[in-house]
């Protein structure tokens, strides 16, 4: 075998082994980012569950009726927040880190539409009204926006899959018989 053709066949199995190792580098960089992930998700399922934010989210459900009142309308758009109100603002900012992961792709959107879509849409549609008249007050178009893709991800994810995500071709489990109650809703 001619000088030539040894070179030849050297650079082709260097390129072999270069592009192996390529690949397997690719490999280990996907795993730790699913790994970061998991850490990540994790810690927004313990926030999710943890006392205090259910305690907001209680809160929340109670601020469209706040909301009538013109004092508390005038008082959430002063820049100092009212303090029993601080509560939302870190309901707001909470949603607004998680869409920055999402935008980001740290976190796969679908993971989270799937995981807390419900929760995301109903307090973006709870907390418009004040992000809204607080972007207007404070001249900060801006803000939270991050929330606001998050919701729009989570209401295209539920537009895509309005019946949910469960696997075409898998068998459901039998259910049991409505309750008298359901029925007569």
């Amino acid at each position: 075998m001619s000088p030539e053709w040894l070179t030849a066949i050297g650079t082709i199995g260097t390129f072999v082994v270069i592009a192996a190792s390529a690949l397997a580098a690719l490999m280990q960089l996907r795993h730790m980012r699913a790994g970061n992930q998991i850490v990540a998700l994790n810690e927004i399922r313990e926030t999710i569950e943890s006392p205090a934010f259910q305690e907001t989210i209680l809160f929340v459900r109670e601020l469209a009726q706040r909301l009538t009142d013109p004092e508390i309308r005038t008082a959430l758009l002063a820049s100092n927040f009212p303090a029993e109100y601080q509560s939302l603002r870190t309901l707001a900012n909470f949603f607004e880190h998680l869409g920055t992961l999402v935008k980001k792709h740290i976190i796969d959107a679908a993971i989270a539409a799937d995981l807390w879509g419900g929760v995301i849409q109903r307090n973006w549609h709870a907390l418009e009204p004040l992000i809204v008249n607080r972007r207007i007050a404070t001249a900060q178009p801006a803000l939270w926006e991050n929330f606001e893709y998050l919701a729009v991800v989570c209401r295209n994810f539920s537009a895509r899959y309005p019946n949910g995500t469960f696997p075409k071709g898998v068998g459901r489990m039998p259910h049991s018989d409505p309750w008298p109650e359901t029925i007569r809703k």
